[in-house]
């Protein structure tokens, strides 16, 4: 007896995950290679070879267990923002300019010269500004994502809305934008745009053959890496929250309404009918770790009291500045008076960034999202219990289980979509 599966490809920067759930969304079979070859940096630039995202891809495959398994379906996430080049016929034409890639300056005054505040293609590292740079006559400029289903499907024209995001797309037309002209790049250069989880192709023959995969397997349009892992929660009711307690604290929200808020770097992407909209907050590990070593934090932990406050009011920062939900470059830490106790400072601490993270999601109905609902953590902080307990607390509504924290197991999710699975 075999068992219907999907595919999750999450192209990470430092390698390639695969992930086969059924329809339930449960875990069949997991591999993961690395990608070989660092990307090419300096002054602030950042390129990369894509033929190493295809041989990473082909060594993941080798090391998948596909046994009593049968591919449906496949989706792929890329990196958000990163781009190429190609010719016609797929073949890159171009470096890959990666997520981090710093454009050049008078590209970047064109793309602000024309681009309303709301949209997430400006910024140093805009792709719509390093798409002017890559693009030649005769070729086409694609997403990371776009590239590795191209190589699965022969469709070389197609992209999907969350990656086109940063590359001027506006998610609450559907469309290329008209400013983008203005900016002297034709974004006929650029694929044509489906939402994600839409079947655009059955796999190539020859690729079928080649990774030992059924010849009716549906390539389906995918996400960005950050949207993949928040699906790989299981989120998916408007006010579903999902916290990364890691060295910052960064939070997505699933919302009825988009929200866009340049002034805290906030936007949306459109995930069927649904925004996914999010924030992060310079507080978190980094700034336990300036006061605490990981034994100190060992120690500490079972000590913590939380049904038992401390009253203090602090805001950890590790230097000042925050993000979210204030948006301030000079805003000051707030970590006194420190007790003699350690205990107490340390919890203390965690208060605050519980408080700053129920901030947060409420600063995200200010903007118009769906209240928060329920919570699902990620990150290192999760596996805190009495932490959680204090954020508990602080948001007011209850914790649900993560699915998963493989991005590719939210692509995955995406996959079956394509097959018509509401998962």
């Amino acid at each position: 007896m075999t068992t219907d599966v999907a595919l999750g490809i999450d192209i990470g920067t430092s390698g390639v995950r695969i992930a086969a759930t059924d329809a339930a969304n449960t875990l069949m079979a997991m591999s993961a290679a690395p990608i070989a070859a660092p990307m090419q940096t300096g002054l602030g630039r950042a390129w990369q070879d894509p033929a190493i995202w295809w041989d990473a891809l082909i060594a993941a495959f080798r090391g998948l267990n596909l046994q009593g398994l049968r591919v449906r379906a496949i989706a792929i996430d890329g990196t958000s923002g990163t781009i190429l080049a190609i010719t016609p016929d797929g073949a890159p034409a171009s470096l890959a300019s990666m997520y981090n890639d710093v454009a050049e300056k008078p590209l970047l005054a064109l793309v602000a010269a024309a681009a309303p505040r709301e949209t997430a293609a400006l910024g140093s590292t805009s792709a719509l500004a390093r798409a002017m740079e890559f693009h030649k006559p005769g070729t086409r400029i694609i997403h990371q994502a776009d590239w590795i289903l191209g190589r699965l499907s022969g469709r070389f024209d197609v992209t999907d809305e969350n990656n086109a995001l940063k590359s001027g797309y506006d998610p609450v037309t559907r469309q290329w934008p008209g400013w983008i002209g203005a900016t002297s790049f034709d974004p006929e250069n650029f694929p044509g745009v489906v939402p994600a989880g839409t079947k655009v192709a059955t796999i190539l023959p020859a690729q079928a053959q080649a990774l030992g995969l059924p010849q009716d397997v549906a390539i389906v349009a995918g996400t960005t890496d950050g949207c993949a892992a928040f699906l790989a929660s299981g989120a998916s009711e408007a006010g579903d929250g999902v916290t990364s307690l890691g060295t910052t604290l960064t939070l997505k929200l699933l919302s009825a309404s988009p929200v866009f808020a340049p002034d805290f770097g906030i936007y949306s992407h459109r995930i069927g009918d649904q925004w996914l909209a999010g924030g992060a907050s310079n507080t978190g590990g980094a700034a336990i770790g300036q006061f605490f070593t990981k034994d100190d934090l060992a120690r500490l932990t079972p000590l913590l009291e939380p049904d038992r406050p401390t009253g203090l009011d602090y805001y950890p920062l590790p230097k000042p500045g925050e993000r979210f939900p204030v948006n301030d470059p000079n805003f000051q830490p707030r970590l006194a008076p420190r007790p003699a106790d350690d205990r107490v400072f340390f919890q203390a601490m965690l208060e605050g960034i519980a408080r700053i993270e129920a901030k947060a999601y409420a600063r995200l109905g200010e903007l118009g999202a769906s209240p928060l609902g329920s919570i699902r953590t990620a990150g290192g902080g999760a596996a805190n219990a009495a932490w959680t307990k204090i954020r508990l607390m602080a948001l007011g509504v209850p914790e649900k289980p993560s699915l998963s924290e493989h991005a590719a197991a939210g692509t995955a999710r995406l996959a079956w979509r394509g097959l018509g699975h509401a998962n």
